[in-house]
């Protein structure tokens, strides 16, 4: 018998706002995020609008002497747990903390560290790299400095798939505690590629709108006048638990992961299949996992990514 597994906790950081209530408030408000890039000097660059997370000061969150060992995406990371931590009133001794889990992902992981070191190598030489270089860049640890941060000694991974690195860390999370290997997981992912290499590199791939007179307005999926989508950073956090590890600790339950999917289009290494099958077969999948029908769903939300052929082999796949 599989158990029951329930969201209790959210933690949003991102170009709306820093805190879930903020980023919230901001969304219902039709406000954007989305403005000229401040992280770096952008001439020359066909692209030169994202949306960063303003006003962010990683010193509400992390000591000065441990910020050295941390990139962007890190730091992002670590606020937006202690956002969702405490969506959940969740405390250490509410739990086994070896049954306590973390699994946050990212696509690529600490740019900004690696853009920074490669330019102390080409200057001065491998003596001049940082000794916290790797364990400050490398995907794996934001989920290795929140589960330090809280003493989770349960499973602890991170995924770096693309767009769907955190869907995966949610949905693999949502795996190890309804086959019992945990009773709550810290879960979701981080991203802070608002850098040179980072924006130049997906306008390279002509993936990015350079609709740069008009930023609020430059993401636009599903619009005929769609021309790519707009990077972001920020983190986006759950806490997953067991429904009864929740109800012993009355938790607020918020609410329930039915059912999970993942497929591959084995067709191309950036374009998904025309015909939208792979996209089809994950949604049929996370259905049937769920023991749900197409006609039990209220809602869709949709990868939506504004780029020409992304969203028309998205809307296929959806029809």
């Amino acid at each position: 018998m599989t158990r029951r597994v329930v969201v209790t906790g959210v933690g949003l950081v991102c170009a709306l706002g820093i805190g879930t209530e903020e980023s919230w408030r901001n969304l219902v408000a039709g406000c954007s995020g989305i403005a000229p890039i401040t992280h770096f000097d952008t001439a020359g660059f066909d692209c030169k609008i994202a949306g960063e997370v303003k006003n962010f000061d990683p010193f509400q969150w992390i000591e000065k002497k441990e910020l050295k060992k941390m990139a962007r995406f890190i730091q992002i990371a670590l606020a937006g747990a202690d956002f969702a931590v405490k969506s959940a009133n969740w405390k250490r001794e509410d739990s086994n903390l070896d049954e306590v889990g973390v699994y946050v992902s990212s696509g690529i992981g600490g740019f900004d560290i690696i853009e920074r070191e490669h330019w102390k190598l080409v200057q001065g030489g491998p003596g001049k790299i940082s000794p916290f270089f790797i364990p400050s860049a490398i995907v794996n640890l934001a989920s290795g400095q929140i589960s330090i941060r809280y003493g989770a000694r349960g499973p602890n991974s991170a995924t770096a798939t693309a767009c769907s690195a955190s869907a995966h860390a949610i949905g693999d999370s949502f795996k190890i505690i309804e086959r019992g290997a945990a009773e709550m997981m810290i879960c979701g992912g981080a991203e802070a590629t608002i850098t040179p290499m980072g924006v130049g590199g997906f306008a390279a791939m002509k993936a990015l709108s350079t609709r740069n007179d008009d930023p609020a307005h430059a993401s636009r999926p599903w619009d005929s006048g769609r021309d790519g989508f707009v990077v972001g950073e920020g983190a986006g956090i759950l806490v997953l638990e067991s429904f009864e590890h929740a109800q012993k600790r009355d938790a607020p339950i918020l609410a329930e992961v039915v059912g999970y999917g993942m497929s591959g289009d084995a067709y191309h290494i950036t374009q998904p299949e025309e015909n939208g099958d792979g996209a089809y077969r994950v949604m049929m999948a996370a259905l049937k996992d769920a023991k749900f029908f197409s006609n039990d769903l209220g809602y869709v939300n949709a990868c939506g990514t504004s780029t020409p052929s992304g969203v028309f082999i998205g809307t296929r796949a959806l029809r």
